[in-house]
């Protein structure tokens, strides 16, 4: 075979390889499914162009073709065997990617979850502010009593700033809290997602029973700007542990045509991805409850500005982020 003989029966394939290293090294948007599955013969191809330009250089084909097939090759080396992401490569797509992607693909359990959570609180919240008795139905009048104390004003704890190591502790306590809230929510799935169902309605009834008496006894300003920036972190990580939970439930409950422990694994696959990113959220939302939400300098309706702010791209966030890959 002479060396357009050569050229002409492998021109084809070679660019069809370049087109298969356009697509890996430009990343474009939009691969069809066919184009996905060309990928997947790409170290085919890439063998069978070493082999040829091995057969080129044994046939002493002009050096300008001999180039460019090493130039292909070279190509594709860099292209096969390149570097795996570094940590923060992969925790950048975690966050910006797969986190929120994930948690689309179970957008109708975190519905439900948020159903679960927000329905008995604003019910129980409502039935409160018409008859103040059902608070204690939720909680003791020591409790009661505790938490009015807590947002008060008046009391001694509003009346200075806490010490910087304080404000440290208190994060500590902060993460120790809301990571026990979201690991009951989660692991409650187990029990056929029984037990994320009543975590998430009693953290809700909680939730409504003791907004509804502070607004009671009149702290509703104290409260409304504690809660609601950081809020917007903490409840919605605890929505999406209810979410994570009872994907796991369902897998139990109706695991579909595959074996209840194989359901199961695959759930939890998918969960853990949502577990991750909850927890981070646990944490910014300690860090802001102790760092912020608590601090006596910070005048309201600055906390209520920063706070819907913080609602706003948590939302944006987990709707918008990850689409384009």
């Amino acid at each position: 075979m002479n060396q357009r003989e050569f050229v002409e029966r492998y021109t084809a394939s070679w660019q069809s390889y370049e087109d298969m290293l356009d697509h890996l090294t430009r990343r474009r948007r939009g691969a069809s499914t066919q184009r996905s599955h060309a990928l997947a013969e790409f170290p085919f191809v890439y063998r069978q162009l070493c082999q040829q330009l091995a057969l080129a250089r044994d046939r002493n084909y002009s050096s300008a073709l001999v180039d460019r097939l090493n130039v292909l090759v070279l190509r594709g080396h860099r292209s096969l065997y390149r570097a795996r992401p570094g940590t923060l490569a992969r925790l950048l797509r975690f966050v910006t990617v797969d986190f929120p992607t994930q948690l689309r693909a179970d957008a109708k359990i975190f519905w439900i979850a948020s159903a679960l959570l927000y329905l008995p609180a604003i019910a129980l919240f409502v039935a409160i502010m018409l008859n103040e008795d059902l608070a204690y139905g939720v909680m003791s009048a020591a409790d009661a009593a505790e938490l009015a104390h807590m947002y008060d004003p008046e009391s001694e704890h509003f009346a200075r700033e806490r010490a910087s190591d304080s404000d440290f502790l208190m994060f500590g306590f902060y993460i120790k809290n809301n990571v026990g809230i979201g690991f009951q929510t989660f692991a409650g799935g187990l029990l056929f997602g029984l037990g994320s169902v009543f975590y998430l309605v009693f953290n809700g009834l909680f939730f409504g029973a003791a907004a509804a008496h502070l607004y009671q006894v009149g702290f509703a300003a104290t409260f409304s700007a504690f809660v609601i920036t950081h809020g917007a972190f903490e409840l919605t990580a605890i929505v999406i542990a209810g979410t994570a939970g009872l994907k796991l439930g369902l897998a139990l409950i109706a695991p579909g045509r595959r074996r209840r422990g194989h359901a199961l694994t695959h759930a939890a696959r998918e969960s853990v991805i949502l577990v991750f990113g909850l927890t981070g959220m646990l944490v910014i939302a300690a860090f802001i409850e102790a760092y912020w939400s608590s601090s006596t300098t910070v005048p309201a309706q600055l906390k209520y500005a920063v706070g819907g702010l913080c609602w706003l791209l948590v939302g944006c966030y987990l709707l918008r982020a990850g689409r384009r890959q």
